[in-house]
């Protein structure tokens, strides 16, 4: 099969964008979690017709295509589950058009997420999604998991910034769905449907994102709290004040630990946690905000609250939340990153439970994550050679899971279900909303050939 699909693909395009030596296919074989699938074929594509050409074959033969970013992905959705075609879209790497007027960006999917939010900051504008990964993750990716990142809170995940895309479906057809229009209600919302879709319905060939105005102003803060409750009652506080934050970023005790064994920058080691706030906008507005921060913060106890004074001392302070992945992979030779969301005033229960559970398995488990929208990152460290440890880390995964449904949340905040947490879908979901999510796919992708094995199997 391998070499005879390698020499349709290689008369469908040129040779060169088809690469089937085992170390090329191995280098597509898996992203940022630990699964690992081996492609038959790995497809380089530099247009939407050449997307469309691979996807008309494969829906006529039958073979699995996994449409793939820069693999950065959290929960195996890159990973080829079934072989087939790893359909690489980072040569489509182009800003077609910053459009001032409109303020919107047209971008094809292999653009880096940083790439493009340096090219519009030179021209006065501001495009919020800021993922982790930022400096590497490319805009079909995001557009694909509905990335998020660290100013949610304030500006919205990146479902909140498409306006319009352009789409090859399964079967070769290229759709253009929505546009620079701020308003459009002609139909079905159409460009929402691909969004988040895990690479499951279509492969995204150009999107058209939502810029806003650079704002003119930034205040960090960074506030220190005994008792985590009084953290989370600061944020309340905030909100309720008519604040809300550009980014508000939340550090356990063991994250704290970690980062200050890692990077030694005074932080404080019995706090049970710390919060990192962002203002924005406005030079007055955020003069106001930034007091009224401070001003809620002191009223429930904090122990310290510092305002970096200018934009490097704003940069020092969140070297803290940047290291946490460094400082905590230092510990244990295998980190599993999870990612959940609740609802924001069960933050305070959900890290505890999280402690409890940890102290139950005998495992480290860190918390840190957007305690603004409720977004947390559960990362348990382990070793995965070790088969009986690893038996206990799959007890806890479910155990979290089980937790944050419990208090009425989800199984994923922003990175997808995809291979890793489809074992968990039931209990976030109920089996008539799956059977919904199905028959959508069913409809749109008859054979079965995009990203199959994602999502519930």
């Amino acid at each position: 099969m391998s070499a005879q699909l390698v020499a349709d693909l290689r008369k469908l395009l040129t040779r060169e964008q088809v690469l089937d030596s085992q170390e090329d296919r191995f280098l597509y074989a898996y992203d940022a979690t630990s699964a690992k699938s081996m492609p038959d074929a790995v497809v380089l594509a530099r247009s939407a017709e050449d997307v469309s050409k691979v996807m008309k074959y494969a829906s006529e033969h039958g073979v699995p295509v996994v449409p793939r970013g820069a693999g950065s992905g959290l929960s195996g959705g890159t990973v080829p589950a079934h072989g087939g075609i790893a359909l690489s879209l980072t040569p489509m790497n182009h800003i077609k058009e910053i459009d001032l007027a409109n303020m919107v960006a047209v971008v094809e999917p292999g653009v880096i997420t940083a790439e493009l939010q340096k090219a519009v900051a030179e021209k006065g504008m501001y495009y919020p999604p800021d993922p982790g990964s930022q400096a590497y993750s490319t805009i079909g990716g995001n557009i694909a998991e509905n990335a998020g990142g660290m100013h949610c809170l304030k500006y919205g995940v990146t479902k909140d910034y498409v306006m319009g895309l352009e789409v090859v479906l399964p079967n070769g057809d290229i759709v253009r769905l929505g546009g620079k229009q701020i308003k459009n209600v002609t139909g079905y919302n159409l460009v929402q449907f691909f969004v988040g879709s895990e690479g499951t319905l279509g492969v995204i060939t150009e999107a058209i994102l939502r810029l806003v105005p650079k704002p003119q102003a930034k205040k960090t803060m960074l506030a220190v709290f005994d008792q985590l409750d009084t953290a989370a009652e600061a944020v309340t506080g905030i909100l309720h004040a008519g604040v809300t934050p550009a980014a508000c970023e939340i550090m356990d005790n063991r994250s704290i630990v970690a980062v200050e064994d890692y990077l030694h920058l005074g932080l404080p080691r019995e706090a049970e946690a710390v919060l990192l706030i962002d203002s924005d906008g406005m030079p007055e507005a955020v003069e106001s905000e930034a007091a009224t921060i401070e001003r809620v913060c002191r009223s429930v106890g904090v122990r310290e609250f510092k305002t970096a004074a200018n934009a490097k001392e704003s940069d020092d302070l969140w070297k803290a939340r940047r290291a946490i992945s460094p400082a905590i992979s230092r510990l244990r030779p295998t980190k599993m990153g999870e990612d959940i969301c609740v609802p924001r005033s069960a933050v305070p229960e959900m890290v505890r439970r999280v402690q409890k559970i940890a102290d139950e398995y005998n495992l480290p488990i860190v918390v840190f994550g957007h305690i603004g929208d409720g977004n947390l990152h559960p990362n348990i460290l382990t070793d995965r050679r070790d088969k009986v440890e690893m038996e206990r880390v799959e007890k806890a995964i479910a155990a979290i899971f089980d937790a944050a449904v419990a208090l009425g949340g989800t199984l994923s905040g922003e990175h997808g279900i995809g291979l890793s947490k489809q074992p968990f879908l039931s209990k976030a979901l109920t089996p008539e909303t799956i059977n919904l999510m199905k028959t959508l796919k069913q409809a749109v992708d008859p054979r079965g050939v995009l990203n199959p094995g994602k999502i519930w199997g």
